[in-house]
């Protein structure tokens, strides 16, 4: 019985994800819905274990990415446990915060100890998929991003990129940040310079 009831939270929780993911963006595909769970329940795509490179893709993306290409918010949460947030690159090339914060938060949020196994992941998104099945099907190429994201998790991957239609909508340039590690290091900056965050 108590399971039940978590999978019916869960299940509400799912919906009311869902639902606001297609109002902000309705270019969505599961691949999109997927990616943001993800990221939410796992976190950045992998371990951080060079931190030369991750700060030198990180200003590289800086200096390719035009401010007028992206998205008005600051910061948005991932999924719906809010676990993590994206951080838009806009922070930084606002002036905001300093880069350095952006990357030491993303590194250490992407090497927390205590992330989920891919095992624990399959078997959230076998419940998640069970719910967006009820009330999203209709989305656009569903069916093939399904089996697509059925591929990568039979290979014991689990890390997918956004959708072309997501990509060339919205051109997402951010970075994923524990929601602790964001209140302590990302948000006290932001509020001094009266930035909005959603």
């Amino acid at each position: 019985m108590a399971n039940c009831c978590v999978m019916g939270m869960m299940g509400q929780g799912v919906e009311t994800f869902v639902s606001s993911q297609l109002k902000r963006y309705p270019k969505s595909r599961l691949l999109d819905l997927y990616k943001s769970c993800f990221q939410d329940y796992m976190g950045a795509e992998h371990l951080v274990g060079d931190t030369t490179a991750a700060r030198s893709y990180l200003e590289q993306e800086l200096e390719t990415t035009e401010l007028d290409s992206l998205l008005p918010w600051l910061v948005e949460p991932c999924g719906f446990h809010e676990r993590y947030v994206r951080v838009s690159l806009r922070t930084v090339l606002e002036g905001k915060i300093p880069a350095d914060v952006l990357l030491d938060a993303f590194i250490a949020s992407a090497n927390d100890p205590d992330r989920p196994t891919q095992a624990q992941w399959r078997e959230r998104w076998r419940d998640i998929i069970a719910v967006i099945d009820s009330i999203a099907p209709d989305l656009p190429c569903y069916q093939e991003d399904k089996r697509f994201i059925n591929e990568v998790l039979a290979q014991g991957r689990y890390a997918i990129s956004h959708s072309p239609d997501y990509r060339n909508a919205y051109s997402p340039h951010y970075r994923i940040v524990r929601s602790d590690i964001y209140e302590q290091r990302i948000l006290p900056l932001l509020l001094m310079g009266n930035g909005h965050c959603y």
